[in-house]
């Protein structure tokens, strides 16, 4: 079972307890945060959201905040003495996947469905089996 969820405007493929890198986000180390846009899901069977898939959210901890490795920015123009060097480090946040919820939403609300048709075709049997045993007993 997976998902693929927009976090912080990247998309990442993620699954119950994966630890991944996402840009910076608000929250402390430790706090519980939940993700609603779900872009896809494969529990046995594949949905495609248009956009989102509606009723199912994932839900992580963050684990630290950190920098990523230094990334060098080096410019030369040759033979005109020009040079440029910069640099940059990216805020990132560890987090952990806890869980991927609203599938039981849809088991659930399937077999009750299923046995609220099964009871409702039941129902009327019953009914006219008692019909016919009215009409023998009163003839």
């Amino acid at each position: 079972m997976f998902a693929i969820v927009e976090i912080a405007g990247l998309q990442y493929k993620v699954e119950q307890d994966q630890k991944l890198f996402v840009n910076r986000l608000k929250g402390d180390v430790g706090a519980k945060i939940s993700f609603d846009k779900i872009l896809l899901t494969v529990n046995g069977a594949t949905t495609i959201g248009a956009p989102a898939v509606s009723g199912i959210t994932v839900d992580a901890e963050i684990l630290n905040h950190l920098k990523a490795d230094k990334v060098i920015i080096f410019k030369k123009k040759r033979r005109k003495g020009y040079e440029k060097k910069n640099g940059h480090r990216q805020s990132l946040t560890q987090i952990q996947i806890t869980g991927i919820t609203g599938f039981d939403k849809e088991k659930k609300a399937a077999p009750k469905a299923k046995k609220e048709a099964a009871a409702a075709e039941e129902a009327p049997a019953a009914k006219t089996t008692t019909k016919k045993s009215d009409s023998e007993t009163a003839e």
